[in-house]
């Protein structure tokens, strides 16, 4: 299921190819960037969140059978045999570990707890995105619902109870950690308690799963209101201060020009770009405040920009492609 939502992610991004919009840090505008690259972000977290329940697959796999109640038995019995019969990598090193162990479960439900953090990350997003505020995107009214009072309304629903499904899935994994941080060795009856959460999560987690895949694949996405607010000529102010460190500036120097640029254009209601114009030195730079020149400069690996995307689509599919072979 997570995988899907990686291909949803995906999708979209090649339905709006070249789009942009602000990238953000402290929900402030900071730099402009693809939407594939934005897109992209919450797949690599996921295909983490893939990795590491795929990892704890292989630690559980190792039968118990034969550690008896806590000791093992006078039986002549090889649990190596009863192992490989029921398809185990393995059996067990230490009986009383054996039947008291539950790291499984509480890795099982970390794992889970984390995605769910992912998956609230991306729900938070559509929220925002959705708004009148923010306009870059529209949900498909099969993931939005009307408000009970307001006839004008679209909320993003499921974007929001994706977000609100995470609190459960962080609560789950609490709740067993709270019960198994008391217990003295090796079995005792509190460890009945593991099953409910873990259940719960699983079942949780993948509706969530689905319903994003879902409202992804219904998203509409506002090219021209994105790029119109990633245009904005404060974001430029970087350009600015990298080109003057190219030329031999200390950045810390740069850094304190361009601020004071900044700083002149707020105090006097002027922008940016006009008074970078008007000043001698810097006047060069004037096309950097052209639309879309900014998001073209991110050239390194990894970063935003355009010539950056094709590699890192590469390693996305490798990365997507080599988590499905484990399954």
């Amino acid at each position: 299921m997570a995988l899907n939502l990686v291909d949803a992610l995906v999708d979209v991004s090649d339905r709006n190819d070249g789009a942009y919009l602000p990238g953000y840090t402290h929900l402030q505008r900071a730099q402009p960037v693809l939407l594939s690259h934005h897109l992209n972000a919450h797949a690599w977290s996921l295909l983490r969140d893939v990795d590491r329940l795929l990892d704890a697959r292989d630690r559980m796999n190792v039968s118990p059978l034969g550690a008896g109640a806590l000791a093992g038995t006078s039986l002549a019995i090889n649990p190596l045999v009863a192992a490989e019969i029921l398809g185990f990598d393995g059996a067990f090193a230490n009986s009383m570990d054996a039947v008291s162990d539950r790291d499984f479960v509480a890795e099982t439900l970390f794992d889970i707890a984390l995605l769910g953090v992912h998956l609230s990350r991306m729900g938070e997003e559509l929220v925002l995105w959705t708004t009148a505020e923010f306009n870059f995107a529209t949900l498909g009214d099969d993931f939005t619902t009307g408000s009970s009072m307001l006839p004008q309304k679209k909320n993003s629903d499921v974007a929001e109870l994706a977000r609100g499904k995470s609190g459960r899935l962080v609560g789950n994994l609490t709740g067993l950690l709270v019960t198994l941080k008391g217990l003295p060795l090796s079995y005792n009856r509190d460890l009945q308690e593991d099953k409910e959460p873990l259940f719960d999560s699983v079942r949780q987690v993948l509706l969530v799963l689905d319903a994003l895949r879902g409202a992804y694949g219904s998203l509409t996405f506002n090219v021209a209101s994105a790029s119109a607010a990633a245009s904005d000529q404060f974001l430029v102010a970087i350009d600015i201060a990298e080109e003057l460190v190219k030329e031999g500036v200390p950045f810390r120097q740069a850094h304190e020009r361009v601020g004071r640029l900044v700083g002149e254009a707020v105090s006097t209601s002027r922008s940016l770009a006009d008074v970078v114009n008007d000043d001698a030195n810097l006047a060069r730079f004037s096309e950097l405040f052209t639309p879309g020149v900014a998001l073209g400069r991110r050239r390194s690996p990894g970063a935003s920009g355009p010539e950056a995307a094709a590699v890192q689509r590469r390693r996305l599919d490798e990365a997507r492609a080599s988590a499905s072979t484990r399954l």
